[in-house]
């Protein structure tokens, strides 16, 4: 799983069936700091998440397939859980925020 802040969505009118009814965000993967750590890429958002909010990205297909009982649709990536915050060595933070970071 990766840590990604939501940027967008996509709006599409017209999707292949197997897309149907799912949220098409734009993440952007980031470490602990805020500090992007990858280009932002699609997932599909199975959480409600909207942008500003911090995500987990699952990439594995098994469990993708699982999670949306869809055998035959192609998804790469999924937001799986909203972050409300992360503890790490005793503290909670949220993602980005002064001192997170293990620098």
């Amino acid at each position: 799983m990766k840590l990604a802040r939501v940027i967008g969505h996509v709006v599409s009118t017209i999707k292949e069936a197997s897309h149907q009814d799912w949220k098409i965000l734009v993440v952007e993967p980031m470490d602990l700091a805020g500090v992007p750590s990858e280009d932002s890429y699609l997932a599909v958002g199975l959480c409600q998440a909207g942008i500003g909010d911090h995500v987990l990205v699952l990439h594995e297909g098994n469990s993708i397939r699982a999670l949306t009982g869809n055998r035959k649709g192609a998804v790469d990536a999924v937001a799986v859980g909203v972050i409300d915050y992360v503890q790490s060595a005793g503290r909670q933070f949220r993602p980005g925020e002064v001192g997170g970071g293990n620098r």
